[in-house]
């Protein structure tokens, strides 16, 4: 019986943190913004404030033109490259919204 019951609590704490480290592979389009301006900063004017606000000490992020929300970009320097255009991310988000970034490309492409 102890066993059991020590089998069925390592199962269920497994499992739980399972869950907690789930990430989600997909794709998501919309602009790279600074988080501090976030919906207002998603068009290409924004470019040059964008880049201040990162020199200010600032993360880019990914506003989703879908379900209008920020998403945080693990890859910055590549981010940075995009500022200015809408795009394309492809990778996997957590539970948290931090996208692990495998790509990002010009939105349409």
């Amino acid at each position: 019986m102890r066993k059991m019951t020590c089998l069925a609590l390592s199962l269920a704490l497994i499992l739980s943190l399972g869950v907690s480290l789930y990430a989600a592979e997909g794709k998501w389009t919309g602009w790279i913004t600074d988080q501090k301006c976030g919906a207002k900063g998603a068009n290409a004017g924004h470019k040059e404030c964008a880049l201040k606000c990162v020199a200010g000490g600032e993360k880019l992020v990914l506003y989703n033109n879908e379900d209008q929300k920020l998403y945080m970009l693990d890859n910055q320097e590549l981010a940075k490259k995009h500022l200015g255009h809408q795009v394309t991310v492809e990778g996997t988000v957590d539970d948290q919204g931090n996208i692990k970034v495998a790509k990002i490309m010009a939105a349409g492409k």
